[in-house]
């Protein structure tokens, strides 16, 4: 019997090394067969191991790539320093981080808008941008574009213009706040179309150069000034719907700025406009009508200041002295704010027909419906003044 024989007698190794009884020669012969098929085995294992380290390397080297693509696209241009030369940016009222960001790369400010976006959203200031101009460089790094919007560093004259002021008033107040000449104003103030005048104004500034706290920047001119003052009328006529309201009261717009700047002219306080607005209608529309007799369109017509005319002052022949001439003068005689324009178009109930200031020290302004009424307060009035 051969060895091979023998083996099938006595139980060969089975794979996982385990046997029964064995023989030296079958040990020997059975430990070759297990060379060979762990060099088989090892070999078919190697095989699927490499295409791994194979396809892990492709893999690992496109998503390198893939990464520098993608960190290339979603890392926006910048500039890497603090730029250079000098550039104006202006930020107008509701103007979005957006709207910035596109106009800063428009103007070379910085690289991108959308590197912009994100430095200004990283530092959360996004919802905080104040109007105004503010002095940049070109080639400016986002972030150092960001810190340069500091409220503290806006190029801005601020200039409060108070209710009621007439044109030559509000020339030289804007003269002297701003530095510009006074007749750089006054001739921007005949160019009724660069002003944006509305049509009712019949090219006259005087009445639509709107009373409020406004910001200029250095680069303004006294005609953008103007020209902002009207689009700011422009706006409360618009809120206030002067055209509709006006038609509704049988006036025109034009009418009712006039009357509005009297009103502005000749109350005390705000409580006071909408009894003054009602007098200077019960007397337009009294038949027969009366003359409105304001103190305050003669003092505009002879360019003077103060609440009583005297004997002499009405004495002119201008279309502004409503002591002479039935109706309204033919325009407004000062620049009137939110609350005249709301009296104006809103008067209060009533059959008042005169009023007199009676305290002017303390603004006390009383309303009579007779003449007799009239009369006492007016001897109040000349008590009080002396």
């Amino acid at each position: 019997m051969n060895d091979l024989d023998m083996d099938f007698l006595l139980g060969a190794e089975d794979d996982d090394g385990r046997s029964g009884r064995r023989s030296r020669g079958s040990a020997k012969n059975g430990g070759r067969g297990r060379r060979r098929r762990r060099r088989r085995n090892r070999g078919g294992f190697m095989a699927p191991l490499l295409a791994l380290i194979v396809l892990v390397g492709v893999i690992g080297g496109g998503g390198y790539y893939g990464y520098l693509w993608l960190s290339d696209a979603l890392v926006p241009d910048d500039f890497p320093g603090p730029g250079k030369g000098e550039v104006l940016i202006e930020i107008h009222p509701g103007d979005s981080a957006a709207a910035l960001a596109q106009t800063l790369e428009e103007k070379g400010v910085v690289a991108s808008a959308r590197g912009f976006s994100n430095a200004i959203a990283a530092a959360g200031k996004s919802a905080s941008l104040q109007p105004g101009t503010y002095t940049l460089r070109k080639e400016m790094s986002a972030a150092q574009a960001v810190a340069m919007f500091d409220p503290k560093s806006r190029m801005l004259t601020k200039v409060p213009v108070p209710e009621g002021l007439r044109l030559t008033e509000l020339v030289t107040l804007l003269a002297k706040t701003t530095g510009k000449p006074v007749k750089e104003f006054t001739a921007a103030a005949k160019d009724a179309k660069a002003l944006g005048l509305p049509p009712y104004a019949r090219k006259r500034l005087e009445g639509y150069a709107f009373p409020a706290t406004y910001e200029f920047g250095p680069k303004m001119t006294p005609a953008d000034m103007l020209a902002k003052m009207v689009e700011r009328f422009n706006s409360a006529a618009e809120q206030a719907d002067l055209e509709g309201a006006a038609k509704r009261l049988g006036h025109t717009p034009h009418e009712i700025v006039t009357i509005a700047s009297i009103i502005q002219a000749e109350s005390g306080t705000f409580d006071d406009m909408p009894k003054v607005a009602r007098v200077i209608y019960n007397r337009l529309d009294r038949d027969p009508q009366m003359k409105l007799e304001m103190d305050s369109t003669v003092m505009y017509a002879l360019n003077k200041f103060g609440i009583a005319a005297t004997n002499a002052d009405l004495e002119t022949t201008s279309k502004y002295n409503t002591y002479r001439y039935l109706g309204l003068p033919p325009g407004p005689i000062s620049n009137p704010g939110d609350h005249a324009i709301e009296a104006a178009l809103n008067p209060a109930k009533g059959s008042w027909m005169y009023f007199v200031t009676t305290d002017p020290k303390n603004k006390v302004t009383k309303f009579a419906t007779t003449e007799a009424e009239f009369l006492k307060l007016k001897a109040e009035f000349e008590q009080n003044r002396n």
